[in-house]
């Protein structure tokens, strides 16, 4: 064990191990997954990617008026896919650079499991519940706009512009990700632990880099993996 890793870089997962244990919240989630980047980007910081969250959930907050959660909605969209583009990479779809956090927030895409993830942290900010739905093929973000016995829930791609879906849009999405049709699992519409928003960030980096015959980071992923 004294020479573990033997192909992830050291540092990613030292600061992995010491983060995979607390994944309950928006905020413990990011910054365990922001170690997936240190892999091969050592020099980002966690502060810089923390302050981009803070600064758009300001941005969002500043223009509520309205208790109304819908209100608060809108404006977060407004702010995250108008305003600061959020979007996804459909152009290079396979980029390794689109699952780590620190590469999202630069260039403004990624796919749609971290596109959700700076979704949900900023939403909580903003004062909403956001979780992730484990879907098949395609990562949806599912909002709770009134918790409880009248609850009031939608879903929402922010990979397509943070376009706001019916249950049966997104069974459609997921249908086309996927090629499986006919009627849905519930188990498509699962929210995704953070334990499992992890792991599913790092088998999408094994799939990339295998496709790429980047196998000394496939072993790395499967490194960072055992920690989870």
């Amino acid at each position: 064990m004294a020479n573990f890793p033997v192909h992830c870089r050291p540092l990613a997962y030292r600061t992995l191990a010491e983060r995979a244990a607390k994944l309950d919240s928006p905020d413990d989630l990011f910054r365990a997954a922001w170690a997936l980047a240190l892999h091969e980007h050592p020099d980002v910081d966690l502060a810089a990617g923390e302050t981009a969250i803070e600064n758009l959930a300001i941005a969002v907050n500043r223009r509520v008026r309205s208790r109304d959660p819908e209100a608060r909605l809108a404006h977060l969209h407004d702010v995250l896919f108008e305003v600061y583009g959020l979007q996804g990479n459909a152009d290079d779809y396979y980029d390794p650079a689109n699952s780590y956090l620190c590469e999202v927030l630069r260039t403004r895409r990624g796919i749609p499991i971290s596109l959700v993830l700076i979704y949900r942290c900023v939403a909580a900010k903003c004062g909403l519940a956001v979780h992730g739905i484990n879907s098949p093929g395609h990562f949806l973000a599912e909002v709770d706009l009134r918790p409880g016995p009248a609850a009031s829930r939608l879903f929402v791609d922010p990979f397509f512009g943070g376009c706001v879906l019916s249950r049966a849009e997104a069974v459609e999405r997921i249908a086309a990700a996927t090629g499986q049709r006919g009627a849905p699992s519930e188990s498509f519409f699962d929210r995704a632990s953070g334990r499992q928003w992890l792991l599913r960030m790092l088998t999408n980096l094994q799939a990339v880099f295998a496709a790429a015959d980047r196998q000394r980071d496939v072993f790395a992923m499967q490194e960072l993996q055992t920690l989870v």
